[in-house]
């Protein structure tokens, strides 16, 4: 082979192994729920979409349908950008106003309950892909009525309970600490985890009893049934549901540019039959549970398209480049004879 011929193809093998690496590079978006206390979409989820064992989350998949329990960890606007109260109405919050979730809004006292105490608490958010931005976890006020539908009134908006910003992610979780108030019966902690490298935001509703008891009834009524206490779910149950989830981890394209949470459908994947054949370097987002700390790419939704385009300009460059080193190696040929 000439030697034109061969640093031809040297370049633009070169160049293709940065194409590929571009594609799979792009980090994944952020999703969770708070997993201590539980969150009314996991605790639901842990019972079983298919058939909860209490009647709050049978009266959810009811209002709702089964899908929004799947999708526990995507109850999220795209476009929030801390404008929190202006885009879900009151009696909305716990779905922040996705039609999807609207089971998680029924205004009722017999939602499973964590037990807790005044005083420190140990959070736990659940999640499934980290990134930048501020966590913060508001309680009810006292005199909190569970059987009417929650307002950003009902809530102690001037002081959260917790606050936090770019804690570390390990072992599938957020840990962070804050301070319970002095509070009696069932109470509500909202929590709104608002990102620092996008405007998207993520909410979540942990129905808590304080007290010791778990009647949950606030301690105006005594019904016949005791509030179960509230279990996140395991492992085992988040990977088993896995399939049936519509939550998107790869960007969310158009979706942040509106309020719902409504997942688009994926487009084909034109890198899928390159990572199948770069099997020793995986790039695929981390499963539930990875201590990878992703919150260091700071990357946003765009990121991919970024990558992708990114790719697709090197590999065009690498054939402009193989086409013109032929051309001078043919002319140069012809001008030798």
């Amino acid at each position: 082979m000439p030697a034109r011929r061969k640093a031809a193809a040297v370049a633009a093998l070169g160049l293709t192994p940065l194409a590929l690496t571009a594609l799979s590079a792009a980090p994944a978006s952020a999703h969770g729920s708070m997993g201590d206390p539980v969150s009314r979409v996991s605790q639901c989820y842990a019972e079983g979409p298919e058939s909860p064992a209490s009647d709050a989350c049978r009266a959810a998949v009811a209002a709702g349908g089964t899908q929004a329990l799947y999708d526990w960890n995507g109850i999220r606007i795209g476009n929030a950008d801390g404008q929190h109260q202006a885009l879900i109405p009151d009696g909305k919050l716990c779905s922040a106003n996705n039609d999807a979730f609207k089971g998680l809004d029924l205004a009722r006292a017999d939602w499973p309950a964590t037990s807790v105490s005044s005083g420190s608490y140990t959070f736990k958010y659940r999640v499934t892909a980290p990134h930048k931005g501020t966590f913060k976890v508001y309680i009810t006020k006292p005199g909190y009525d569970p059987s009417q539908p929650l307002a950003w009134d009902d809530l102690d908006l001037s002081d959260p309970v917790a606050t936090v910003t770019d804690p570390a992610a390990s072992g599938g979780f957020y840990t962070f600490s804050g301070t319970l108030p002095e509070r009696s019966g069932k109470q509500l902690l909202y929590a709104v985890w608002q990102r620092s490298d996008s405007p998207e935001a993520f909410y979540s509703c942990s129905d808590v009893t304080f007290g010791g008891g778990s009647s949950g009834d606030g301690g105006t009524t005594s019904g016949p049934s005791p509030v179960p206490t509230a279990s996140a779910p395991s492992e085992e149950q988040i990977e088993d549901g896995g399939d049936q989830s519509t939550v998107e981890h790869d960007g969310h394209g158009d979706q942040d540019a509106g309020t719902s949470a409504e997942p688009e459908a994926k487009p084909e994947a034109k890198a899928e039959p390159v990572a199948q054949t770069e099997s020793s370097v995986p790039d695929e987002p981390k499963a539930a549970g990875s201590t990878e700390n992703l919150a260091e790419t700071g990357g946003d939704s765009s990121t991919p398209y970024l990558a992708m385009g990114g790719a697709a300009t090197l590999a065009l460059g690498s054939a402009v480049l193989f086409a013109s080193v032929r051309r001078r190696a043919v002319s140069g040929g012809r001008h030798g004879r």
